[in-house]
Parts: C-alpha cells; sequence; structure tokens
C-alpha cells in the first residue's frame, strides 16, 4: 500500500490538495492607531512600517502584491526562523506577485524561488468609517506546493467589505525537514514554513491598519494543507492572539506527525542527498545543497515507510501536540470556527489510479481487523464502478469523519458551524492534470469548492444558473462569518450552529443539513486509525 500512504505528499497541484513556540525575529512592534499617517492623496500607495508600497485599482478593489513580510530565507537563512526584512525608502512596486516558493512546476520541471516570502493585499476601493474586518488566506498543496498569488479574492472583498491577505510560505524540505543539524538555537526541528505563517500574521497584526483593515478582527483560512496549518495555529502558543476567528476547509489534521517520526525521515532524507549523520558538518552539507536539488529529490523521495517528508511537526513548544488531541482536551483557540469538507473529496485522488473489483478487497487490508467490517460498510454492490466505494472508504475515513470529531470537540471552546459541500456537478479543475473526461463522476471532489469562493487562474468558475446563485450564497455566509464570526446574515438560510453532527449541505438548488456521522458512518471510522 506504498502509493496510498504516499498520495497525500505526492500530488503536486498549485490549487492546493492536501496537505509552528518560538518567537520570529520581527521585534514587538505595536501597530499605530493613527491611519493618516500611512496614507497618501494616492489611494494605491501605503505606507507599511518597512516602507511604501504601490499597488493598483481594479474595479471595486484594491490591490497590493508581492509584498516581503520576511527576509529572503537564503543562504545562511535557510532553515532558520523568518527575520524581518529590509525596509526601504522608495515606494516599492506592489502591482504584481513575487516569486511562489519553489516546487514541482511544468511536467519534469520546478518552479518557483528560495526567495519566496511574500504576501499580497487586497481590500474595498473606498474608505469607510472604521476599520474592516480581515480574513487571511493560507494555501494548501500538501505542504509541497502552491502559492498565495494564485487565490483572487475580490468577490468575497465586494460581498465582505472586508480585506483578504494571501501568503505564501516556505514548502518542501525549504519549508519542512527536520533534522536535527539545522534545529533552531532552542532545538526544535522543522515547521520553519508554518513559522512563516506566524510571521505574516505578525506583519497583518501589524501593517494591516495602513491599508484600512483592523488587526483586532482577523480571521485565518485556508483548503487542505492549509486548513490543517489552521489546525495548528488553533493550538499553537506563537499564534495566540494573532487571530479570532477559523476557517477549515478539507484539512484532516490527523496528518501531523511527531518529532521522531519527523526527524527519523528527515535523517533518511538528508542521507539521500548524501548528507547522513547528525553533526555540524551535515549541517554545512545540507546548506551547501542547491535548492532546486532539494526541491527534485523531495518530490522523488519515498523512505522505507512509504511516505515522504513530513509536514508540521508536533511534540515542541511551537506545537506542542498533536491538534486534534488539543481539540479533545479543549486546548483549541477560543474563536469562533466554521468547518467542513467535500462530499467526494477522494474521487480525483483514485481517478489517477483506477481500480478493479479484485483490487477492493486487498485494498481494504490496509486496516486489518477491521477489513471485513469496513467491506461491509462499503459493499461493491452499492458503488457503480469499485473506484467510486474506494473513494467513499477514503473520503469518509481521511476527511469527512475526522471533521466531525474535530468540530465535535471544538464546540467545548466556541461555536461551531459545520458545512458539506456537495455540488455533484462540480467542474472539475483542469489544473488538477485530471483525465478528461473522467471515467466516472467526480461530484464534489477534494478542492473542487474552491472556485465557488475566489476567481482562480485557468480554473472555470461555476456554470449554470443554480451554480452561480451556490457560488454567491458561500461568498455571503464566509464574508459574513469574517465579519461577525457567525455566518447567518439576511437573505440567506439558516445556517444552525453545531450541536451533534449536524452540518449546512452546501449544494444548488437546496437548503438543508445533515447528520455527518450517520451518513458518512463516522461510528465505525471513530475506532479505526488512520493508516
Amino acid at each position: 500500500m506504498k502509493s496510498d500512504k504516499s498520495w497525500w505528499r505526492a500530488r503536486g497541484s498549485r490549487v492546493g490538495v492536501l496537505v509552528v513556540a518560538v518567537v520570529v525575529a520581527f521585534g514587538a512592534v505595536t501597530a499605530c492607531s493613527d491611519d493618516s499617517r500611512t496614507q497618501s492623496n494616492d489611494p494605491v500607495v501605503v505606507r507599511t512600517q518597512s516602507g511604501p508600497v504601490r499597488g493598483k485599482l481594479a474595479g471595486n478593489t484594491r490591490s497590493f502584491s508581492g509584498i516581503p513580510y520576511a527576509a529572503a530565507p537564503t543562504g545562511e537563512l535557510r532553515w532558520k526562523p523568518p527575520m524581518a526584512p529590509a525596509p526601504w525608502s522608495q515606494e516599492r512596486d506592489a502591482t504584481k506577485p513575487g516569486e511562489k516558493c519553489l516546487q514541482s512546476g511544468a511536467p519534469g520541471g520546478l518552479a518557483g524561488s528560495e526567495d519566496c516570502l511574500f504576501l499580497n493585499v487586497w481590500t474595498p476601493k473606498g474608505t469607510a468609517p472604521q476599520r474592516r474586518p480581515v480574513m487571511v488566506w493560507i494555501h494548501g498543496g500538501a505542504f509541497a506546493a502552491g502559492t498565495g498569488s494564485e487565490y483572487n479574492p475580490a468577490q468575497l472583498v465586494r460581498a465582505g467589505d472586508m480585506l483578504v491577505v494571501t501568503i505564501n510560505y516556505r514548502l518542501g524540505a525549504l519549508g519542512f525537514l527536520g533534522h536535527p543539524a539545522v534545529a533552531n538555537a532552542d532545538g526544535q526541528v522543522g515547521n520553519f514554513g508554518l513559522l512563516d505563517q506566524q510571521a505574516a500574521l505578525r506583519w497583518v497584526h501589524d501593517n494591516i491598519a495602513a491599508f484600512g483593515g483592523d488587526p483586532a478582527k482577523v480571521t485565518i483560512a485556508g483548503e487542505s494543507a492549509g486548513a490543517m496549518s489552521v489546525c495548528d495555529h488553533l493550538v499553537s502558543p506563537g499564534s495566540e492572539r494573532l487571530f479570532q476567528g477559523a476557517i477549515l476547509e478539507s484539512g484532516p489534521c490527523e496528518l501531523q506527525v511527531d518529532r521522531q517520526t519527523a526527524v527519523a525521515r528527515s535523517e533518511e532524507y538528508a542521507a539521500a542527498l548524501g548528507c547522513p549523520g547528525t553533526d555540524a558538518a551535515v549541517a554545512q552539507c545540507l546548506r551547501a545543497v542547491p535548492a532546486t536539488k532539494l526541491t527534485e529529490k523531495m518530490l522523488q523521495y519515498t523512505g522505507e515507510a512509504g511516505v515522504g517528508l513530513p509536514g508540521p511537526i508536533f511534540g515542541q513548544p511551537l506545537l506542542p501536540e498533536d491538534p486534534v488531541v488539543a481539540f479533545r482536551a479543549g486546548k483549541a483557540a477560543k474563536v469562533p470556527v466554521l468547518i467542513g469538507a467535500n462530499h467526494d473529496e477522494f474521487t480525483n485522488f483514485v481517478v489517477m489510479q483506477p481500480i478493479t473489483a479484485e483490487q477492493y478487497p486487498e485494498r481494504l487490508k490496509m486496516f486489518g481487523a477491521h477489513a471485513d467490517a469496513v467491506a461491509a460498510q462499503y459493499p461493491l454492490a452499492d458503488y457503480p464502478q469499485p473506484s467510486l466505494a474506494w473513494a467513499a472508504v477514503m473520503t469518509d475515513h481521511i476527511f469527512v469523519c475526522p471533521a466531525a470529531d474535530m468540530a465535535k470537540s471544538l464546540v467545548r471552546t466556541a461555536p461551531v458551524y459545520s458545512y458539506e459541500f456537495a455540488d455533484a456537478n462540480a467542474a472539475p479543475l483542469p489544473i488538477l492534470g485530471l483525465p478528461n473526461p473522467p471515467p466516472f463522476p467526480l461530484g464534489a471532489a477534494h478542492a473542487f469548492e474552491l472556485p465557488y469562493l475566489f476567481d482562480l487562474d485557468q480554473i472555470p468558475a461555476p456554470a449554470t444558473p443554480a451554480q452561480k446563485d451556490l457560488s454567491d450564497k458561500m461568498i455571503r455566509y464566509w464574508a459574513a462569518f469574517v465579519r461577525t464570526g457567525d455566518p447567518n446574515s439576511r437573505g440567506l438560510p439558516d445556517w444552525p450552529r453545531h450541536t451533534g453532527n449536524q452540518a449546512l449541505v452546501l449544494e444548488p438548488d437546496k437548503s438543508t443539513t445533515t447528520d455527518l456521522a450517520r451518513t458518512h458512518h463516522c461510528d465505525l471510522w471513530s475506532g479505526i486509525p488512520t493508516p
């Protein structure tokens, strides 16, 4: 089952598939409450604490792109906590995105740069009598791909009369190598990408008032690996008081790893690069490896356990424990949470490797003593194709039931609103490289909700009137949540607070709720560990 254990890492799409307490070296700088000092007569010029930036107008929004929130993490700063950027005095061009973080690009190639710690700010065009709420979007991509600039949040900005900030963070080996040879000064390993995210949140706290945003009204949001990151911030001491709400889309936060596992995988990876051992010479060896080679090796590497490098690592002061364990113990930040998953999450993974009826029981063996129980709950006769049976199994086990479990835990600390995105005719995302046409209906697959919230390059928007209406409702729900911590708003179907396992079903032409635990067999999965 090596391929099943490595699927999370291996998918390198730009929109995100799946998948950090030291104090970063920004210093404690208090945001100035007088916005006038940062504003000029030109609406697209804003003075940040590092220097002035010139953005651009587009319709009813202003955008400021490619703003450095940290110094380039290159040279001796590779595998170091993010440092403050060098200040500038002249207007900095903020009309185009900065480089994405190094990752897989076109087939067989790489894209991006090691110098990539940039963010983008979107605001409404006009002024407001008071500061506007802010959403910080953390992209997905299995902690190995993606970039903030691919998400155009103009509709959210307009509908919510709010600001949206999208960010980059270090990916792959550059962001999450947990090798003791490149540990931080306090001995913590890995999590550099998560430290980047915290640095970006601190930048928002210190600078967003200059753009008309409210640093005391920030919601962090993400999909897939971005949602997993949100889980981490909900329990990381270093993220306290940097946000007041959280949105998690399709983020099974049970896939973080403990320090011991991360170190073992990272040492194996370093040895594969020709840097064996753990002493100081290993750090010198690793820092001498070109960034492109680090990324190429990571994309090829699968360790003895059948998995690649880890993402976030718990069991350290930055991330003291597994977020799901912390949620169950009532240790999450006391902020409102909007959380959900898609009805058919796993179809766009299995479509790349369809299975036969003969292979289905072999796949189920990964559940050991529970295999027969899973087969009884998901019999092949109930599905048009064996691949859809397997997709249902993995959707429920990896995505929906973990989300339902987290919602059940989080209601102990703050209001929770659960959803299930269920547009059975959502358009496939061509950028994912899926077969066209697919050999079976993909339904509401992983990441298929994103075009309902954002304008994404090369990805079609919802097509039918009913889908466009659903998109409008979702944007209004998300915007209301950012504004108030409650997605309900005048003119929208009621979204009840989560009690038990009830979730709002987001599908065209309907407004219903569902019991996620019942419809997705979560009683079965509650006793089966994630393989």
